[in-house]
């Protein structure tokens, strides 16, 4: 049934082509070469006296342009400067910015400050086996930010900050087993 359905369709279709009427050209109505030849007429237009007078009389106040107009500029914007102090030779010492450290009890900060050092011994390990290898650019690079998660650690501990130095040791411990697993 499905070459049939295959054959009624290739009937239609060949039908439509026939009766479509594509062969078929017609004449145009006016012949290519008198074309050029046609040119339109255009309507004459009579004016009368009482046309012409029923035209408006528009009259414009023109008013003086204003005399404050900015003159634009010539160049560009200099630069503010601003104006050192006199002593201007010592630098600023930084500002100590206030920590915000949680209020732990001694035995929440025990436990945190002794899985920091479990964490940070792991990691520095991990670094000193790999600093015994040739490393490639991706572990030379592993290595470098786990050495900065360590020094952050510290002084995160340092501050009494523990969770943040716990969560930076684990960073710096879980990218050393990395490091350990890639050589």
């Amino acid at each position: 049934m499905n070459a049939r359905a295959v054959q009624v369709a290739v009937a239609l279709a060949s039908t439509a082509a026939a009766l479509g009427g594509c062969a078929v050209q017609k004449k145009p109505a006016i012949p290519w070469q008198t074309v050029v030849l046609v040119r339109p007429i255009a309507p004459q237009k009579t004016s009368t006296a009482e046309e012409v007078n029923d035209v408006p009389d528009l009259n414009f106040e023109i008013s003086e342009p204003p005399t404050l107009l900015p003159s634009p500029r010539t160049g560009p914007v200099r630069p503010h400067i601003p104006v050192l102090p006199a002593n201007h030779e010592a630098p600023p010492e930084p500002v100590d910015t206030p920590q915000i450290v949680p209020q732990l009890t001694p035995g929440q900060s025990t436990a945190l400050r002794q899985q920091t050092e479990q964490n940070l011994r792991e990691a520095e390990r991990n670094v000193v086996a790999a600093s015994r290898r040739r490393l490639n650019a991706t572990q030379s690079d592993l290595a470098s930010k786990v050495k900065g998660f360590i020094s952050d650690a510290r002084e995160a501990g340092r501050a009494g900050d523990w969770p943040r130095a716990r969560d930076l040791a684990k960073k710096a411990q879980v990218l050393s087993e990395e490091l350990a697993n890639s050589l």
